[in-house]
């Protein structure tokens, strides 16, 4: 994928992240901000490695999501918790793998677009 094509989606799914916490109250924000937290780590995945499939990104950014949510069971230096939270949240690890599951199909269709 062309890096710019993958910068614009990761400044889109930042976009998208602020946007949904300026909207909306409650849980939305909360843990869409989970699930695009994620497709943010699978375009960086995608940015260090364009010719990576996606399944592998899928598979990689869920797994450090999971790892930085598992992370949070022990301290987090103050100074990363604004990046990589502070509290351990069962939910958060669903809405990990939905954020995953949302950009590999939409990673497979750009490809296929494109071959």
């Amino acid at each position: 994928m062309p890096r710019l094509l993958v910068l614009c989606a990761a400044a889109l799914t930042v976009a998208a992240g602020l946007g949904v916490r300026a909207l909306f109250d409650g849980p939305v924000p909360k843990y869409a901000g989970d699930a695009l937290y994620t497709v943010l780590i699978y375009t960086l995945v995608v940015l260090a490695r364009p010719g990576v499939r996606p399944w592998v990104a899928a598979v990689s950014s869920a797994g450090a999501s999971w790892l930085i949510e598992f992370a949070q069971l022990w301290t987090i230096p103050a100074v990363l918790r604004p990046l990589l939270g502070s509290t351990f949240n069962p939910p958060d690890l669903f809405w990990y793998a939905a954020g995953a599951a949302a950009a590999w199909p939409a990673h497979t269709l750009w490809l296929r677009r494109t071959t």
